[in-house]
């Protein structure tokens, strides 16, 4: 175990990397600028994809760039400029833009391929910290991701300098996204596997209780026979309608405790006399994640699906929400 002068100096040092990085972070403000626009215009009409270009740290970043670029409506992909020599650069085509990584602008594995790209006439847009070296003159675009100082006591790891790139890729991307006018459905077709798809893409129509699933009873109906209802159905309320099929109550576990309060002949009694009226009610076109949210703020744990003519078509109650992945 550490002692108490070591623990402080840990910390510590672990505050000044991050102090650092936030002041490089921070001059990047000033770098929102007029190439920063041009870059995104390229971007914007790009009419192939996004090529996204960097060796070593740079190339980690790049990945992720390329990663948030396409999940976010920029085809993009990641091209290791050291394959790229070696038979990959047949994945970039004339339609494509370039976007190279590289904090020296000397990057030997991309300088390497600079002429194919240039022969390819794809605009080339780089993001460097020296505003002088090869691949900074060289591209139509340069944006300025120089860092003041690496926040390596020793100047020499990647620290400060792959933050700069990693946040000015995300402005880039994030700019894009609201220009295409990007929605979270359009978010969501890119990530359905995950709990972010399920809370965008499922609707309520996709996991409710339909036919002879949905516990229902007459308005006539005795208490008695509602609960024999939901207890066959097992979703802890019934719909109560009306002779017509229209929904005129819910009667659910709440109720019944209610009942029980009392004294009550739940055998001779309606449902009519505990009904909740004017229940809320839910659209099978409904996000399932909006019925979540409706059923928290109502603090109900069921509730009955309606067609636009207020008929019943469906019920689900908060252990469905749960199964979906939802909750």
């Amino acid at each position: 175990m550490s002692t108490d002068t070591e623990s402080q100096q840990l910390k510590s040092l672990g505050l000044a990397v991050i102090n650092t990085e936030i002041e490089a972070i921070c001059a990047l403000r000033e770098r929102i600028d007029d190439a920063f626009v041009e870059a995104c215009q390229y971007l914007l009409h790009c009419e192939g994809r996004i090529i996204v270009i960097g060796m070593g740290k740079s190339g980690h970043i790049g990945g992720k760039i390329a990663a948030t670029l396409a999940s976010t409506g920029s085809p993009a992909f990641f091209v290791h400029p050291g394959e790229a020599s070696h038979g990959d650069l047949g994945m970039i085509t004339d339609k494509d833009v370039v976007l190279a990584l590289s904090n020296s602008g000397e990057t030997s594995e991309i300088l390497t391929i600079l002429p194919i790209i240039k022969r390819l006439g794809v605009p080339l847009i780089v993001m460097t910290g020296k505003a002088q070296s090869t691949l900074a003159k060289s591209a139509n675009v340069n944006i300025d991701v120089s860092a003041a100082k690496e926040a390596c006591p020793l100047g020499l790891a990647p620290t400060s300098s792959t933050t700069t790139s990693l946040v000015m890729g995300d402005a880039l991307a994030i700019a894009l996204l609201e220009a295409r006018g990007f929605t979270a459905e359009d978010f969501a077709l890119s990530h359905p596997g995950g709990n972010l798809g399920r809370r965008l893409l499922l609707h309520v129509s996709d996991i409710m209780h339909t036919g002879e699933s949905i516990p229902q009873v007459s308005h006539k109906a005795l208490i008695s026979e509602a609960l024999v209802e939901m207890t066959n159905k097992g979703l802890g309320m019934t719909a109560v309608i009306d002779d017509q099929g229209s929904i005129v109550g819910i009667f659910t576990d709440g109720d019944l405790r209610r009942v029980l309060a009392q004294t009550v002949d739940i055998h001779t009694t309606t449902i009519a006399n505990f009904m909740t009226v004017d229940c809320k009610t839910g659209q099978p076109t409904m996000l399932a994640a909006e019925v979540l949210e409706l059923m928290q703020r109502y603090k109900i744990n069921a509730l009955l699906i309606t067609n636009t003519d207020q008929q019943l078509v469906g019920a689900i109650n908060m252990h469905d929400l749960l199964r979906a992945g939802v909750v």
